[in-house]
């Protein structure tokens, strides 16, 4: 089981920027994967971006070219840069880790995106 904990959310206006941290109670190269989900109010969690042990990255249609993902070995932290935010980019952003099909959670960090 890997602790996951987020930090970095909070309230900005449309077209702002926000970076999320995610640190692992483990390094992350014992992860086969990071994600970032979200969850609005009333709606399925969905995947945003993740991150493969190799380095592979992936993400959801609607973040392409606005958010991204990285991580810092040093610090067993991954990032989610989120730049040009939407309003329809609030949410509760959860990370994710995968160890051998095993996912583990963190607490959520909200993120609201409100003139």
């Amino acid at each position: 089981q890997v602790q996951l904990v987020e930090s970095g959310g909070g309230l900005v206006q449309p077209g702002g920027s926000l970076r999320l941290s995610c640190v692992a109670s483990r390094t992350i190269f014992s992860l086969d994967a990071m994600a970032w989900y979200r969850q609005a109010p009333g709606e399925q969690r969905e995947l945003v971006a993740s991150m493969s042990l190799g380095g592979r990255t992936n993400y959801a249609d609607a973040v392409k070219g606005r958010f991204a993902i990285s991580r810092d070995s040093a610090k067993n932290t991954v990032y989610l840069q989120m730049n040009s935010l939407e309003p329809e980019d609030t949410a509760v952003y959860y990370c994710n880790a995968n160890v051998l099909g095993r996912l583990s959670w963190g607490q959520g960090t909200q993120v609201t995106v409100s003139s």
